[in-house]
């Protein structure tokens, strides 16, 4: 598997998690709430990294919380920050995911295909295959008593 632990994921709202229709919400993009979810499983801390403020924010927020989607931070480094003249509006990441890449947007399976390599998957789905092997030949010799309910 691979290991996100303590990697740095900002991730933009408009245009990125939903269609660009601000000031409104926009539809979820395909993948976008699997991905992120997946992502946090292994060990990524996801800050949510937009142009929104106020009510605004606070909507996005709360629409990604309902999508079982819980940030790190908020358009902040860490959740404790505290911005004055003295701390950059930039966040610091180790990964930005935006719409406004160069290049553009290349959906959310174009960006865990990015993220995870393909040996990864590879690995993932032997592993799945095998278990399965398992599973039939337990199934098939397994002789059932009728303790088991036979």
């Amino acid at each position: 598997m691979v290991d996100f632990t303590g990697i740095k994921i900002a991730i933009d709202f408009d245009g990125t998690i939903v269609d660009h229709e601000y000031p409104a919400i926009g539809k979820e993009k395909l993948f976008a709430f699997q991905t992120l979810k997946e992502l946090e499983k292994m060990g990524a801390r996801l800050i949510l990294w937009t142009f929104r403020t106020g009510n605004e924010l606070d909507a996005a927020v709360e629409y990604c919380r309902k999508n079982g989607i819980e940030f790190y931070a908020v358009n902040k480094n860490y959740p404790e920050e505290i911005f004055g003249e003295t701390v950059s509006r930039k966040i610091d990441a180790d990964i930005y995911i935006d719409d406004r890449n160069i290049g553009g947007f290349p959906g959310w399976s174009g960006v865990w295909q990015i993220l995870t390599p393909y040996e990864f998957e590879q690995r993932e789905a032997e592993r799945r295959i095998s278990s399965a092997r398992r599973n039939i030949f337990k199934r098939l010799f397994t002789l059932k008593t009728k303790s088991d309910g036979i």
